[in-house]
């Protein structure tokens, strides 16, 4: 898996190959001007404490002898490019050097990390966009099975997690193996033998380092699952924060909340223990490896054993110098080890199938024009053959109007979801104008439909735009004529703002009834040959039902209409009624056959008249 993460973001960052090439480049030439940094610093020092006479002395016998070493060799140059003929004269030319090589490293440091951080931005950008576009072609059995908390929390949290991870990688791995390696280069030119003491020492941190790795990883992830459930506590008490307060159930509530609260803490703060604990592990290694060093160093050149002191000065400064690296390596494993644990969860989402698949060569249906059927149908929410539909088979042809009853739970909400294919059959065939609606594309399936439910779905926008949701280039005229043949000037009219008013979240600013006004209005301009009203009127009081089921007769004439209703009273005039029970069609009929019948509608109409 994890293997499979990181090939996964390398593909998504090789789409920035030209960002990426010139910020390695710059990368490079920063490294080679920092190790020169360093260097000149040493030479700083050893001009300042070493005689004059005796640097030029060393000069001209290197420049007298036939081989040198690397080391002499770039002392040599050095001295080459700052010695001349006074120490003064020479200490200005040195300062200038290092004057000049720190501005210029610090400007390709600024190019580097520019490029790095649009190439951060971007991919986070992309991810999340990737995973807002994918969420949007999944069916709504995920979203039955998933908490909208989860998902949040993934488009969210794991993807900024990932971007911290992106980031220190960008900042710090670009540079800091490089930086390591020309260190250690220049560690083994100075002193081969106090090279690897180092090197012998230097991998005990790491052994630490990556066993810490992996615990943050796991914690990691388990603390992502956490927010992801107090996300889903949050959002499910805010949405339902009336019933919460009608309840008087605050205090319930706020005792959840902070028992998730507590354990995501427990959780973070195990975390941070492993993340501070990294640093001084490292750290104290160096101050191992620097101790020794210094002992062993400064032996050699006390008992004048080939370590000059100028040597000895060099190893030491860029031996200091390469620790920092390592501790910034060290935190980079421990951020990794986090990102990956997002990252698993952003690509487990990325990788969800679609239940919901359209044909490779799906047919346009057009405008609807002849019937709705369903053959045999049946359908069970998952695999625990918890049948909701079974053998069902009616025919809805076009301009009639009928109407579906039942107990609760007897599958009428089902069949209009289906009619959409906003699920998929388990078996048997649904056939509009004697096509399976698996074979129509899903753009004229649903373009031909227009849904009204008990549960209206609007947006924090204004009226006039949730009036005229998903569908460009509508007129104010036809929005006004949608609004007015639906019932609803009367409300709007009256708000502040008229259309253009504010109507809060999920339409929190609105009653029931103007909210279902609302949703008729988008309906009617969409203008569509099919309408599914599934108990559209079943949450309103009297007076606002009346309104409603003006505008919904407004809605109805000259459709085709599939009218699913608890209400008995407002399907009577129906041109046939399907009676459900239990998954299956048991009657079907007009109001006064099946009435004269005696059977299940005769039943269900007595109890609510009676």
């Amino acid at each position: 898996m994890t293997g499979s993460i990181y090939r996964r973001m390398g593909q998504l960052l090789f789409n920035f190959w030209p960002y990426l090439l010139i910020s390695t480049i710059s990368a490079l030439i920063f490294v080679l001007l920092n190790s020169a940094s360093i260097w000149l610093m040493a030479s700083f020092i050893n001009n300042v404490l070493t005689d004059f006479d005796k640097i030029v002395q060393s000069q001209l016998e290197w420049a007298s002898k036939s081989t040198l070493t690397t080391n002499e060799k770039l002392k040599y140059w050095t001295n080459l490019l700052i010695l001349r003929d006074t120490p003064t004269e020479s200490l200005k030319i040195l300062c200038y050097a290092i004057l000049s090589v720190f501005f210029i490293k610090n400007i390709f440091l600024y190019i580097k990390n520019l490029l790095l951080r649009i190439v951060e931005l971007k991919l986070v950008r992309d991810i999340r966009d990737h995973l807002y576009k994918h969420i949007q072609t999944l069916s709504l059995g995920y979203f039955h099975k998933r908490h909208t908390g989860s998902i949040t929390s993934i488009v969210m949290n794991d993807v900024e997690q990932l971007q911290i991870a992106l980031g220190v990688v960008f900042q710090r791995l670009f540079v800091e193996p490089i930086n390591i390696l020309t260190f250690v280069t220049l560690l083994f030119i100075i002193s081969w033998k106090l090279a690897i003491i180092a090197i012998i020492i230097i991998p005990l941190a790491g052994f630490a380092i990556i066993g810490i790795g992996r615990s943050i990883r796991r914690k990691s992830r388990r603390t992502q699952q956490k927010i992801a459930e107090i996300m889903q506590i949050l959002t499910e008490t805010l949405s339902s924060i009336r019933i919460v307060k009608a309840f008087v159930n605050e205090k319930d509530e706020i005792k959840k909340f902070t028992r998730e609260s507590r354990n995501y803490f427990k959780l973070l703060l195990k975390r941070a223990k492993l993340d501070l604990i990294s640093g001084p592990i490292t750290e104290s290694f160096g101050v191992i490896i620097g101790v020794v060093l210094l002992w062993y160093g400064g032996t050699e050149v006390l008992m004048d054993r080939g370590l000059v002191p100028e040597d000895f000065i060099r190893f030491i400064l860029i031996l200091f110098s390469i620790l920092g690296p390592i501790k910034q390596l060290s935190n980079v494993n421990l951020k990794i080890q986090a990102g990956a644990a997002s990252a698993e969860r952003i690509f487990g989402l990325l990788d969800t199938p679609s239940e919901i698949v359209e044909d490779p060569n799906p047919i346009d249906l057009g405008i609807f024009n002849k019937s709705i059927s369903f053959n045999k149908v049946h359908f069970e929410y998952n695999e625990d053959n918890d049948q909701v539909l079974d053998q069902v088979s009616f025919t809805i042809n076009k301009g009639e109007v009928v109407a579906m009853v039942g107990p609760s739970g007897a599958g009428k909400s089902t069949i209009a979801d289906l009619i959409p294919r906003f699920f998929d059959v388990s078996s048997g065939v649904i056939e509009i104008d004697e096509n399976d609606i698996k074979k129509l594309s899903l753009a004229s399936l649903r373009g031909n439909m227009g849904i009204v439910t008990q549960e209206v779905i609007l947006f924090n926008d204004t009226i006039k735009n949730n009036i005229a949701y998903a569908q460009s280039d509508v007129s104010d005229d036809a929005i006004y004529a949608a609004a007015k043949a639906a019932n609803a000037l009367e409300f709007i009219e009256k708000t502040p703002n008229g259309f253009d008013t504010l109507i809060g979240e999920r339409g929190a600013k609105l009653s029931g009834g103007q909210k279902q006004r609302l949703a008729i209005s988008r309906a009617l301009l969409k203008n569509p040959p099919i309408l599914i009203l599934d108990e559209a009127t079943s949450a309103l009081d009297t007076e606002s039902e009346k309104k409603v089921q003006k505008a919904i007769e407004a809605l109805m004439k000259d459709r085709t209409t599939l009218v699913i209703a608890h209400r008995l009273s407002t399907v009577q005039n129906a041109d046939k009624i399907i009676v459900i029970d239990r998954g299956k069609v048991i009657e079907t009929g007009t109001h006064q056959k099946l009435y004269d019948q005696n059977g299940v509608y005769r039943k269900l109409y007595d109890i609510q008249f009676d």
